[in-house]
């Protein structure tokens, strides 16, 4: 059954451009009005309900959605990156992007993103604020590497950023005043990231342990390379485990090979990298840990497994092993690191469904028998 109006809506920071579309009669009705979530709610009740809204995802997050929603009005957010156009469109206006949302909705080819509430998108902040402030030590601390090596200067050890790193590190010295100021500088900016990180870290953990996901974090670490950081960015991130399968939710987060055939032609390329570029950076470098030697868990592992159900410390442990044997035989076939990983991280990640998935069917199942 159609709904009566179609609303396809171009947002940008400062304006909205719409477009009502009625399926039955064709026809069509735009305004341009501020960007001001009141605002657009009031033209959009312009319509004979029912009315269905759609904009793109983007950096306007989902306060539209949120408030539409609210007022009782079915409103979507498109995710940008599927929405069809044709290869000879040279056209883009406001306009016709207002216009083609519309027609996309209302012929049911609009894939949508989930909407977080208030407090799910403030958790997902959080782990994306740790992730900035790990790339911003990390670049601060090549910095002084390559101001070093640039000078002829070498650490004789193999490992950096240690205590003892660090005090060989203030103890060298330049003849160049400017020079010397520089490093100097330098250095103090990677000590005060690296302060700044380990207060972010601190933080994170108190607030995984008792936001809404701490079941599904405490799930998930019981899997080689994950601990907090990377179970509380994986269950903040996707957030509802339920919307997939095992097999989908590879293809969601982008470690599914890209594919061209044609007739009889089949080839498979790198992988897709759509989806949700931070999940799939941490399962990648997750990955990498069950290439290490395992026979069973280690002290940390038992410790978290005792924070879990007996089903999911059974899967936890089929999955540790499963993955351990799968780059044996990688590096047995002597299958390029980069690719095997590749391919473990892209079924750890169904490993992660299989582990998070059930706990929140049965926590929705329960809220509905309460409900009831």
């Amino acid at each position: 059954m159609f709904e009566h109006t179609f609303v396809g809506l171009d947002v940008h920071a400062s304006s909205v451009v719409g477009c009502a579309l009625d399926p039955v009669t064709g026809e069509l009705e735009r305004g341009t009005m501020a960007a001001e979530p009141a605002v657009v709610l009031d033209w959009i009740r312009r319509f004979e309900p029912p009315v269905k809204a759609v904009y793109e995802s983007g950096p306007t997050g989902f306060v539209l959605a949120r408030t539409l929603r609210q007022a009782g009005i079915d409103c979507v957010v498109a995710a940008s990156s599927k929405l069809l156009r044709a290869p000879g469109d040279r056209v883009k206006t406001d306009r016709r992007d207002a216009r083609v949302l519309a027609e996309m909705l209302a012929v049911g080819r609009v894939t949508e993103v989930r909407v977080p509430d208030l407090e799910q998108e403030a958790l997902r902040d959080l782990s994306r604020l740790r992730d900035s402030a790990a790339r911003d030590l990390s670049h601060a601390r090549q910095h002084v590497n390559a101001l070093l090596l640039r000078h002829g200067i070498r650490y004789p050890k193999e490992h950096k950023w240690t205590l003892e790193h660090g005090a060989w590190l203030r103890h060298q010295r330049f003849d160049d005043p400017v020079l010397q100021f520089t490093y100097e500088s330098a250095v103090e900016q990677a000590d005060l990231l690296h302060a700044r990180l380990k207060r972010i870290d601190q933080r994170l953990a108190v607030i995984a342990s008792d936001c809404q996901y701490a079941p599904v974090i405490n799930a998930l670490m019981c899997l080689r390379g994950i601990q907090v950081v990377t179970g509380f960015g994986l269950a903040v991130e996707i957030g509802d485990w339920t919307r997939f399968t095992g097999s989908s939710i590879g293809s969601y987060l982008g470690l599914v090979p890209s594919e061209q055939s044609s007739g009889t032609s089949r080839h498979q390329g790198p992988i897709t990298k759509a989806g949700n570029t931070h999940a799939r950076r941490l399962l990648v470098e997750a990955a990498w840990q069950h290439r290490r030697p395992y026979t069973g868990p280690g002290g940390r592992l038992t410790r978290q497994m005792d924070l879990v159900d007996t089903g999911t410390r059974i899967r936890a442990l089929e999955g540790n092993h499963r993955l351990h044997h799968k780059w044996q035989l990688f590096d047995a076939r002597a299958k390029t690191p980069v690719k095997a990983n590749t391919a473990i991280a892209r079924e750890l990640a169904g490993w992660c469904w299989s582990l998070a998935a059930p706990l929140q069917h049965e926590h929705q199942h329960g809220e509905r028998m309460n409900a009831a």
